[in-house]
């Protein structure tokens, strides 16, 4: 977080990328894993000022947990050794978008698109069925804490390493105005 505000600031830490490319050819050690959407707009190293080799990262439109973003996240805790899993959700998320337009009107997506919806439709459909303002905002939150909670109890490495203590599992929104991550 504490990089997050430098990057809202405007101060980013000065690297020369160069210098540690010999070293991170030999291994990483990331000591955190992002599990972020694959929105461009929204590039975690940058928003949380971090170099190569510092964060171990997964993305997938609407940041939702899929069997090979599991895998990928048990990878980075039991091999890797990362301490922290930050599910990273963000405003004006076109995933969050087509889900509420979707569980709203029974809109049909094209393609694969129509699996998003699937997905992420048990971690916000309560909140889509609750009036109420702010319900983009509402269901990103909701969408991350259901993907928190998920990874927590998750069996057998990252529920285990959780209750161990070995591994914190929280979340977050980017916001796109600010650049602010803000915790939920």
């Amino acid at each position: 977080m504490e990089g997050n505000a430098r990057y809202v600031a405007g101060q980013l830490n000065q690297r020369d990328f160069t210098a540690g490319r010999a070293a991170r050819a030999q291994g990483q050690a990331p000591f955190a894993a992002i599990l972020g959407c694959a929105d461009s707009r929204v590039a975690p190293e940058l928003a949380f000022d971090q170099g190569p080799g510092e964060l171990f990262i997964v993305r997938v439109a609407g940041n939702f947990v899929t069997p090979d973003g599991l895998g990928s996240l048990e990878y980075g805790a039991a091999v890797l050794g990362t301490k922290v899993i930050m599910v990273l959700g963000h405003t004006s998320c076109g995933a969050i978008g087509a889900t509420i337009g979707a569980l709203q009107k029974g809109n049909t997506l094209p393609g694969h698109i129509a699996g998003l919806v699937t997905a992420m439709k048990p971690g916000i459909e309560s909140v889509v069925k609750a009036a109420g303002p702010d319900l983009e905002q509402r269901a990103v939150v909701a969408n991350v804490q259901a993907n928190v909670r998920r990874l927590q109890t998750e069996k057998p490495i990252l529920g285990d390493r959780v209750a161990a203590g070995k591994l914190k599992v929280v979340g977050a929104y980017y916001d796109l105005p600010t650049g602010k991550i803000v915790p939920v």
